[in-house]
């Protein structure tokens, strides 16, 4: 009836690696958590952790301000 499956909890990957902040200057690093369509990736899907959540997406949108990043993608409209 239901496929109920293990699934491995996602680890935070600055948790893993001990990052404390996330720098909004650090393009590569925030692409990976923004989707083509420039929507940040939701902590469910990401595996961060609630706490480095809210930190990258401060610091995503600290870059959109000062375009680093883009608000959308451009070949989205």
């Amino acid at each position: 009836m239901f496929d109920m499956r293990m699934r491995r909890r996602k680890i935070c990957r600055f948790c893993e690696n001990k990052i404390t902040y996330v720098d909004f200057k650090d393009e590569r690093l925030l692409r990976r958590f923004v989707n083509e369509r420039g929507k940040i990736i939701p902590r469910r899907i990401s595996g961060n952790c609630a706490r480095h959540q809210r930190k990258l997406t401060k610091a995503v949108k600290r870059a959109r301000i000062l375009a680093i990043m883009a608000f959308e993608s451009e070949s989205y409209r």
